[in-house]
């Protein structure tokens, strides 16, 4: 054993690793030669001109009113029990179809309020809402 000798193996080497860096490369030039013919070979098209303004046609809101007696009121005009069911299938013919908004009175017993909720599912209307009064 002896200390301070160097076996030859262990010398320094001086020369960069080219192997990683010519990997590197092809794999680039690989990338290149598929893309490039891609992006030359594209088709010219004249496209039509729109405008960016978006149109938003809003549905109209039909009114129902129920009162304290149980009374329906359509778009603030009295309506009886007979004339509901058609007038709400109209209303829900129309293109587009609007928005039902129900309006109870609180003293009202519920089951005239699900009568008009009944009555307008079944004359094909999909969007019923309910109006509050909020809390002061």
């Amino acid at each position: 054993m002896a200390f301070g000798t160097q076996d030859d193996t262990d010398e320094v080497m001086n020369e960069i690793n080219m192997t990683p860096l010519v990997d590197v490369m092809l794999v680039l030039l690989i990338i290149f030669i598929i893309t490039v013919p891609v992006m030359q070979h594209s088709v010219n098209i004249d496209l039509p001109r729109a405008s960016s303004a978006q149109q938003v046609a809003k549905p109209e809101t039909v009114r129902l009113g129920v009162d304290a007696e149980g009374r329906y009121y359509l778009n603030d005009s009295p309506v009886s029990d007979a004339e509901l069911a058609p007038r709400l299938q109209a209303e829900a013919a129309r293109s587009p179809q609007p928005d039902l908004h129900i309006r109870g009175d609180k003293a009202v017993r519920y089951e005239r309020v699900a009568q008009a909720m009944a009555a307008a599912q079944q004359a094909g209307l999909r969007k019923i809402g309910f109006i509050t009064e909020p809390k002061n």
